[in-house]
This record gives structure tokens, C-alpha cells and sequence, in this order.
């Protein structure tokens, strides 16, 4: 049975997961300047301060680390606001959703001004109630408040409350809350796939085929 959908955004609703790699090479594009191999891999765990300090140095960039700051957040703003598509299917998915008086809301770790224009572009946001975010919750995605939050939006039951995820550590948060799990490929989360399918009770390649997923939401 399903009432009500939390959906996750970046990798489950939108293809978005490559700028948070492809950033620093972007921006270094359009400054002219030819990245090294695997800059995003070199870039992954740092801080945006430890990243702007590491072009600054690396490719002698005559600009303060706030102004490459800057620069890197309106890449990243751009390709929000003009480039991300969609992932397979999920349009039409969620007017299916709403053809069956299911109630959805989104939780993002991103910032709302990231997303919702990229979802009104993309013809999606009037689709949800609410827009629930991780900086506005006060949490990220290692404690369960931000699906708590949505799912008391929604007044609906744990047991018919479905949240569609891609990440691993998340699904794993919203799995120990009592949540329904909805595992969606995400080729970001590629390594931990098995993990993903043994913890979900119902795993997606795509948001592609709604009516499977019903008719297997209704038997869990």
C-alpha cells in the first residue's frame, strides 16, 4: 500500500550527479584553462574552500578563493538552472502518482535554490506538496528528521510511506526510521548496488514503469 511519496532529487528525480564531479573542470573551462585527468576525483573530498585553494595553487589563478568560490557555485547554478535533465521516465512516473491521489513531497540535500527552478524547468515541481531541504531541516541525511518532516507534512502512516532514494547512506537512514524503501539506480551509487538491493524492499532501474511498481507497493 502507498499513500504518500518522499522523493529525493539529485540522482533519483534529476541526472544530476556528474557536476558535483565536473565542476571544477567546468569552471576551469570557462576560464580557458584544460583541467588535469581526474580533477574531480582529486577535488571529491574537499571542502569548497580546500577546492578553491587547491585551482588557486595548482593552475596559478590570479583571483581571491571567494571569487573562485563564486565562480564555481554559478557553474554549478547554471547547470541547475539550464542543463540537468530528467532521469528515464520520471515525468510521467509522478503524474501517475497523481492520477492516484498519492501525496509527494521532495527531500533534498541541496539547496532549494538549486532545485526548484531546475524542477519548474522541467515541468515537476507542481507535482509536489512541499520541497523539504537538509540546510532548512537542520540536518543532512544521516539522521531521519528531514523524512520525519515530509512524512508529517504528508499525515500518513509509516507503513504507506514510500521514500525513493538512490544513496546508500540515506536509504540505510530512512530504512532504520520504519520508512518503505524505494532503491533507485544512480550510476554514482554504482559500487554499492547489491547494498542497495538487499536494503530496499522494492529496487528501480529507472522510474520508468509505474504500474509495476504499484502493483508491487500494494503486496509489500
Amino acid at each position: 500500500m502507498i499513500a504518500g511519496a518522499i522523493f529525493d532529487v539529485d540522482g533519483t528525480l534529476l541526472d544530476s550527479m556528474q557536476i558535483w564531479n565536473d565542476a571544477g573542470e567546468r569552471y576551469l573551462r570557462n576560464l580557458g584553462i584544460k583541467a588535469e585527468p581526474d580533477l574531480g576525483k582529486i577535488m571529491f573530498s574537499m571542502s569548497m574552500v580546500q577546492g578553491a585553494k587547491y585551482l588557486k595553487e595548482r593552475y596559478g589563478l590570479q583571483l581571491d578563493a571567494d571569487v573562485i568560490i563564486n565562480g564555481i557555485n554559478s557553474t554549478i547554478q547554471d547547470f541547475y538552472d539550464n542543463q540537468v535533465p530528467l532521469k528515464r521516465g520520471v515525468k510521467q512516473f509522478l503524474g501517475e502518482m497523481k492520477e492516484c491521489d498519492i501525496k509527494m513531497t521532495a527531500a533534498t540535500s541541496s539547496d532549494r535554490s538549486l532545485i526548484e527552478k531546475a524542477m519548474d524547468r522541467l515541468e515537476i515541481l507542481s507535482f509536489f506538496d512541499r520541497i523539504f531541504t537538509c540546510s532548512e531541516v537542520g540536518t543532512g541525511k544521516s539522521k531521519p528528521d528531514i523524512y520525519l518532516a515530509a512524512k508529517r507534512y504528508m499525515d500518513t502512516e509509516l507503513s504507506n510511506t514510500w521514500v525513493f532514494e538512490d544513496a546508500y547512506h540515506a536509504i540505510k537512514t530512512a530504512k532504520n526510521a520504519g520508512f518503505r524503501i524505494a532503491g533507485v539506480y544512480d550510476d554514482s551509487s554504482m559500487e554499492v548496488q547489491k547494498e542497495i538491493r538487499e536494503i530496499s524492499d522494492i529496487y528501480l532501474y529507472d522510474l520508468s514503469d509505474f504500474t509495476t511498481f504499484k502493483r508491487s507497493a500494494n503486496h509489500k
